[in-house]
């Protein structure tokens, strides 16, 4: 139907005639002459309707804005040139407009900025719009780059099933009824784990697919239920050799993309050490604050609130400086004091630094009363406060202060403009075994229950959870995990044995995992492995902070389609046919 793009037309063609298909941008009309602006997913170019050719002026006269046309015409030198547009130095006279199909008054024009809900009700509209093409573009490109590059280095791309069976650990699973196996279900992956494993067993040394993923959890900016990742494994290696090969992968894919270079190498930071300094396990090296701890300023104060943590070996007094942040209203400090409170702080203290060298008399805080001089010097030194700087404070559980401290070190920086430009890409290592969930009494795998402890000692894994240390990592960039792996555990004692801490007891392993736990006793290899996540990639390469903006089709925050209005209720025969029955909400009759 067409011999060119909109946007590709250019000074090479002019005397050409050619044929565009695309929508209407724009038309105006003067003095007797229509100028329409033709769009297609390559751009805009002008193309110019005079009276001369009757039939497609009187076409021309009457189209509106979206109407998507086919115009033939020939390409000439454009008078008033348009350094602005990529085709501003040519323009179309048609010799023919065709109207290929009408659009009625649409719910939005594309330039304009409609709410979340009207983008994903009108989806279709919304991708018309040339930024939303860029995004989903960059999207493309990236696994085009990625596909490119371990095709060539001997990777295997091997799909895995989407039907599977539902898993104990991690977030909840989407389930499938089964029609054939009555009152039996299929899961949808929340990753290719087992899978992958298997293959690096079976022997296929190097493996990757870009996967579609599933997971019923609460979702937030950069979550979706369904999303892509790059999923990776290989066997005979150990930690660094994983790490420095996908480095280079992402290195190599970020300046080919996106034409950003990062880092020859990427710094290598312990989670104890990210948390201590950052309260992040993803800190955000672009931002340069970092936590202090001043338990021994504190612990013999009065101020229960800090000596009570400062002395107890799991608790934390931590202090965050900010810069000039002594000009902050009272209005604003609460701000900060409840974004705290949503990141687990039961309160937040704070400091206004206004003359240092006046000792208590220069310092206005509700806890001043609370401290003597050598106290208030001494968190005076250990932060580097200088006049005018404002302390927040925070104390209790070292996990739960690093965490909230943490989220109010982003939130100040992001306010107060203290994130510098550019990439900050890091490792983060050595992170936590097992993690003890309370409300549950017992421990629970911070990464996945088959990532391999540090330790290779069965009994000294037992005798000490708390301290055990995983051998899992994940790649951060500008404070967004883009991926995590681990080395894997590949004797079948020691899956056992981590399957026993995790509550996970010999008859339940073998209902659940007995495939992998035999996989095991049969010359299983060493292996590891890592996943990206491509839609955070994607958007840090496309510079959006809304995950939903670089997937084609995104659910909403409550996981519903607003175009499809999915999910949705069923009829009630299909729903006897796969032996379910609907509780609280009738089925479709």
């Amino acid at each position: 139907m067409r011999t060119h793009y909109c946007g590709l037309v250019d000074e090479a063609l002019i005397g050409r005639n050619i044929t565009l298909c695309g929508w209407v941008d724009a038309r105006r009309d003067h003095g007797g002459v229509v100028f329409l602006d033709l769009r297609d997913h390559e751009g805009i170019v002008q193309v110019v309707v005079d009276p001369d050719t009757a039939e497609a002026f009187a076409t021309a006269s009457r189209v509106s804005y979206e109407f998507c046309l086919r115009v033939k015409g020939t390409v000439r030198a454009r008078e008033a040139v348009n350094e602005r547009m990529k085709t501003g130095r040519v323009e179309v006279l048609a010799s023919g407009v065709e109207v290929l199909n009408a659009a009625r008054d649409l719910p939005f024009a594309l330039h304009e900025s409609p709410n979340e809900d009207m983008r994903l009700t009108y989806r279709f509209l919304d991708l018309r719009r040339p930024e939303m093409q860029r995004m989903l573009r960059t999207r493309v490109r990236l696994v085009q780059a990625l596909r490119r590059r371990l095709d060539t280095d001997g990777f295997q791309d091997i799909e895995t099933p989407i039907l599977t069976r539902a898993t104990p650990e991690g977030a909840r699973d989407y389930l499938v009824p089964s029609r054939v196996h009555a009152g039996e279900f299929y899961a949808l992956p929340q990753s290719p784990q087992l899978f992958k494993q298997l293959l690096m067993i079976a022997g296929f040394d190097r493996y990757y697919q870009i996967a579609r993923c599933f997971r019923d959890e609460d979702l937030r900016a950069d979550r979706q239920p369904e999303f892509t990742q790059l999923d990776m494994e290989f066997a005979f290696v150990d930690e660094r050799q994983v790490q420095d090969y996908v480095e280079n992968l992402i290195r190599d894919v970020f300046a080919e993309v996106a034409g950003v270079t990062l880092d020859s190498t990427f710094p290598r930071m312990t989670w104890r050490e990210a948390m201590q300094r950052y309260g992040s396990d993803k800190p955000d090296l672009r931002i340069d604050m970092e936590l202090v701890d001043i338990a021994e300023a504190v612990r013999h104060v009065e101020f229960k609130v800090f000596s009570g943590p400062a002395g107890d070996p799991q608790g934390r007094v931590a202090a965050l400086r900010v810069p000039g942040g002594a000009e902050l209203s009272r209005k604003q400090i609460d701000e900060l004091a409840a974004h705290a409170t949503k990141h687990g702080a039961k309160g937040l203290a704070w400091m206004k630094v206004n003359a240092r060298g006046d000792g208590l008399d220069g310092v206005s805080s509700p806890i001043a009363k609370f401290l003597d001089a050598a106290s208030l010097s001494a968190i005076l030194d250990l932060t580097h406060a200088a006049d005018g700087d404002l302390l927040l404070f925070g104390a209790g559980p070292w996990v739960q202060v690093s965490n909230f401290m943490g989220a109010l070190r982003v939130k100040v920086a992001r306010d107060r403009g203290l994130v510098e430009t550019g990439w900050k890409p890091l490792w983060v290592t050595d992170f936590p075994m097992f993690e003890y969930d309370a409300g549950a009494s017992r421990f629970v795998a911070l990464h996945h229950p088959f990532t391999a402890p540090k330790v290779d000692d069965i009994a000294a894994l037992k005798a000490d959870p708390h301290a055990a240390v995983s051998r899992g990592y994940d790649m951060v960039l500008n404070g967004a995990e883009i991926g995590g792996g681990s080395i894997r555990i590949h004797h079948p004692q020691m899956q056992s044995a981590v399957f026993e801490l995790l509550g996970i007891d010999a008859a339940e392993a073998e209902a659940k995992f007995g495939f992998l736990l035999k996989a095991l006793t049969m010359g299983a290899p060493p292996h590891g492995g890592i996943a990206f996540g491509v839609d955070r990639i994607a958007m840090l390469m496309s510079g959006t902070e809304a995950i939903r903006d670089i997937i084609a089709f995104p659910k909403t925050t409550s996981a519903q389609c607003l175009m499809t209005q999915a999910p949705s209720p069923v009829a009630a025969d299909q729903l006897a046919e796969l032996h379910v029955k609907v509780i609280g909400k009738p089925a479709v009759d």
